[in-house]
């Protein structure tokens, strides 16, 4: 929790300057992630021990090149610094600069100093520069920005000490601007500070120039009295980065010398080969192809191990604990739903690992560059890709990525064909299904099949992603154009604490999150599952003595036969009864319908609905769910339920449904309408049902 005894540390920077491992190096894994109150950028507080037992929230703020905002997101940052009654707001500021591209991210420090807000100067990733042949002058810098300054190397994890001496010692940084910004108007700014003496001169700026909350004044006011037209303001802004860079200009003239000779440019070279016209798709494809096999070869010890032991668990919690509902509540329908979602730890951390992994390389910007070719074909910007592959992860931050794209068209298709993308909540249903119908062998010795088709459903659900963008841009009548910018940073190696931060606090995020749900439907389905009325419920002993009483039934068969009596007309096997017909031809029965329906709430709940009523359905606790599925019987045909051609329907079912009432939340939400949302629902469900109908009818 936040400590207002605490020192508020805000980390401000632009993007790929390593502010998010500074960040890491500071909190460890003392972090906690969400969102700012009334929207749904997402912000990340950790908290830091310092010197002279000192404490210190440290707020990782969202990267922006300036406090001109072009997005939401970047808002955040300037509402956060005008604002003094904030319980974020700073008392010190770090500016988290890269030592290679220290011209442009000095602009944004001088803006800070603007708001007299203690600024510390952070130059990261200092372990290059005698690599890049960089020095700097330490004592001149600090004396003409008028700061502190530290040199860090977030990946040795040096200079992070001095830094926190500096955040303790705070109080003794000049909160003087660094020049006079002012200037380029004097006549105007000099009325405006007469007029609003009391406010900071660049504070009042900042709330005509930008569409930011303003608590102290009323905004229109300000306006009012000193308005310019559009073409005016930008003039002046324009004019204000001018003579700010001519500062830094001035300052790195005498206070950075860089040696070009040593400079060695293998950069160039590697861009030249991972973003070639040809050559680059082909090590991507080849990327995603080990990234995939892997996800099923290296998680089948673990997952293995955490379906045999929460079988054990149900065991051991029948047999051990009293006779009773709770008992059973307990062993069929508990511990049943939630190691109905663990299991998929391994493949989903696995999965964030190399997500992380490709992000920290510098990679993913030339993956984004390198699709932003194909993106144009389909009317979509270039900036798409971020969503659409962020939506790997989970489909609602991709769809608040999007706030980057400027242009509404762009943004209200991205948004819509997003969730077409294999999210990682669609991971258990995937691993679980493939492992019950595609053999677990390899092709040509090397190629593992549930690998390979775990790749190709991802492929497919980008693949109808960038195709419904393409429809959509043919329908939807909007007319605007965007330019696609993007930074190429640094190639690095990975940190490994960064890696393993993010797999950790995205791998509890989507536990927490899920188990949440899974718990609450694992409740419910297993009263559900549990209780009935009437006579083929009540009297179900009596029926099955009956029916078999010319066949002699063993005590264990005995059991069963009642349960799955009584399981088919309990109230969910009355519901999954009631719509069997609409699924009979997709091959499916009653209880895969029950946890299509449960899933909407989100999709991974589909293991742990049938793990559940398969737990409740049989008297066998020690069965691990993935062998109660593959024993699982059609009564009326007498085949397997899960076969290869229900299999490949379900797949593909799942590949395009819009399975997930959060995704809709989002969608409703981003475009103000329940219009868009309803229209994928109706869309992707329908569409999913028809493809899966087809699937099944071709294969059977």
């Amino acid at each position: 929790m936040i400590n207002k005894q605490n020192i508020n540390v805000a980390l401000i920077g632009n993007p790929n300057t390593g502010k998010t491992s500074v960040f890491n190096q500071l909190t460890g894994l003392n972090q906690q992630v969400g969102n700012y109150p009334g929207i749904t950028v997402e912000k990340k507080i950790g908290f830091c021990k310092l010197p002279n037992n000192c404490k210190a929230n440290i707020l990782d703020l969202p990267g922006t090149y300036s406090l001109n905002a072009s997005s939401i997101d970047e808002n955040v940052v300037i509402e956060l610094l005008l604002n003094k009654k904030d319980k974020l707001y700073p008392d010190v500021a770090l500016v988290v600069t890269d030592v290679e591209n220290l011209k442009r991210n000095l602009l944004i420090f001088t803006q800070i100093k603007d708001l007299e807000i203690p600024t510390i100067l952070v130059i990261n990733m200092a372990d290059r520069m005698k690599q890049k042949g960089i020095s700097l002058d330490i004592p001149y810098l600090e004396s003409h920005l008028k700061t502190k300054i530290t040199l860090v190397s977030s990946r040795k994890g040096f200079g992070i000490d001095d830094l926190k001496n500096l955040i303790v010692n705070y109080k003794s940084i000049s909160n003087e601007p660094c020049l006079n910004a002012s200037s380029i108007d004097s006549e105007y700014f000099d009325s405006l500070r007469k007029t609003f003496p009391n406010q900071l001169l660049y504070k009042l700026w900042l709330v005509i120039t930008q569409d930011v909350n303003f608590l102290n004044l009323e905004r229109n006011e300000i306006r009012s009295s000193f308005t310019k037209s559009h073409s005016d303001l930008k003039r002046l802004q324009q004019k204000e980065t001018i003579k700010r860079y001519q500062f830094i200009n001035d300052v790195l003239k005498e206070g950075q010398k860089i040696d070009t000779s040593v400079a060695i440019d293998f950069r160039s070279k590697l861009d030249r080969i991972l973003t070639h016209k040809i050559g680059g798709y082909i090590i991507f494809f080849l990327i995603l192809f080990v990234i995939f096999q892997s996800i099923f070869e290296w998680s089948k010890i673990p997952m293995d191990f955490i379906d045999s032991t929460f079988a054990s668990l149900s065991s051991i919690a029948s047999e051990k604990l009293p006779a009773g509902v709770l008992t059973n509540l307990i062993s069929q329908g508990i511990i049943p739903g939630i190691g109905g979602i663990l299991i998929f730890i391994p493949q989903i951390a696995f999965l964030f690992m190399f997500i992380s992994i490709l992000e920290e390389s510098g990679y993913m910007s030339r993956v984004v560059f390198l699709m932003d070719k194909i993106m144009r074909k389909f009317g979509l910007s270039g900036k798409s890709v971020v969503p659409l592959i962020s939506g790997t992860a989970c489909a609602i931050p991709a769809i608040m990525a999007t706030r980057n794209i400027e242009n509404w068209k762009e943004r209200l298709i991205t948004i819509l064909v997003t969730p077409f993308t294999t999210c990682s909540a669609r991971l258990p249903v995937y691993a679980i299904i493939i492992g019950l119908v595609i053999p677990d062998e390899r092709l040509f010795g090397i190629i593992n099949m549930q690998g390979l088709t775990l790749m190709l459903l991802y492929l497919l659900g980008f693949g109808m992603a960038i195709f419904s963008a393409y429809v959509l841009n043919k329908i939807l009548k909007i007319k605007g154009k965007t330019y696609f910018v993007v930074e190429m940073p640094n190639y690095k190696l990975p940190l490994f604490k960064n890696v393993f931060i993010n797999v950790i606090e995205k791998t509890k995020a989507f536990v927490v999150g899920a188990g949440k749900i899974i718990l609450a439907i694992s409740i419910i389905l297993w009263f559900l599952a549990s209780n009935g009325s009437g006579a083929s419920f009540n009297d179900a002993e009596k029926i099955i003595t009956a029916k078999h009483q010319k066949n002699h039934l063993s005590e264990l068969e005995f059991k069963n036969e009642v349960a799955s009596q009584k399981l088919e007309n309990s109230y969910i096997g009355l519901m999954g009864k009631s719509i069997e017909p609409a699924l009979e031809p997709l091959g499916y029965d009653w209880k895969i319908g029950i946890a299509i329906i449960s899933s909407f709430a989100a999709r991974e709940v589909f293991v742990g609905t049938l793990a559940t009523i398969y737990s409740v359905g049989g008297s066998d606790n020690e069965t691990t769910i993935k062998n109660k599925m593959q024993a699982e019987m059609n009564p009326k045909t007498g085949t397997k339920i899960f076969n290869f051609a229900s299999g490949i329907s379900l797949l593909l079912f799942y590949a395009f449904a819009m399975q997930c009432a959060s995704t809709l939340a989002i969608t409703k939400k981003e475009t103000n309408s329940w219009k868009w949302p309803l229209g994928q629902l109706i869309f992707m469900s329908g569409f999913a049902y028809l493809i899966a109908l087809i699937a099944y009818q071709l294969l059977n």
